[in-house]
């Protein structure tokens, strides 16, 4: 296990909107206010088309494909996750969902396109003094947090 500490900085309210791609809107909404690093919970629902991480295509394979699932109809969503700087410094998003219909659920990473159904409700805790970043792995091909 690797770890560091952090404070807590800010707190932020959104409100995504249809059609809005969940990773693009709150990625760009860190770096205009300067947030560097946060843990986020969202609540709300995905439209039809979205496309999910849902594992990877083969577990053994390096680096690894992700298998991709795209939601069929609007669904109910809610996640919890990241931000952290990539290698450049850019906020990278990093966000698990339950997404449920009718009964039946799914689950992944919003990373890959889940677009806003009316509305999603996020709230986003920054996190001050925080060195953490996500570094590129080589083997896997996933961005790693290095605390």
């Amino acid at each position: 296990m690797r770890f560091s500490e952090a404070s807590r900085g800010r707190v932020f309210v959104l409100r995504l909107e249809q059609g809005e791609i969940i990773h693009e809107v709150l990625e760009r909404f860190a770096t205009e206010h300067g947030v560097r690093c946060a843990a986020l919970m969202m609540v709300g629902a995905a439209d039809r088309g979205s496309s999910i991480v849902c594992g990877p295509r083969d577990p053994d394979a390096r680096p690894v494909e992700p298998l991709k699932y795209l939601l069929p109809d609007v669904h109910e969503m809610t996640g919890v996750g990241t931000i952290f700087p990539d290698e450049e410094g850019r906020p990278m998003l990093h966000v698990h969902a339950a997404f449920g219909r009718d009964g039946k659920a799914s689950a992944g990473c919003v990373r890959s396109g889940v677009v806003v159904w009316q509305v999603l409700e996020v709230i986003m805790f920054e996190l001050a003094d925080c060195s953490a970043r996500k570094l590129k792995d080589p083997s896997t091909g996933f961005e790693l947090l290095e605390p």
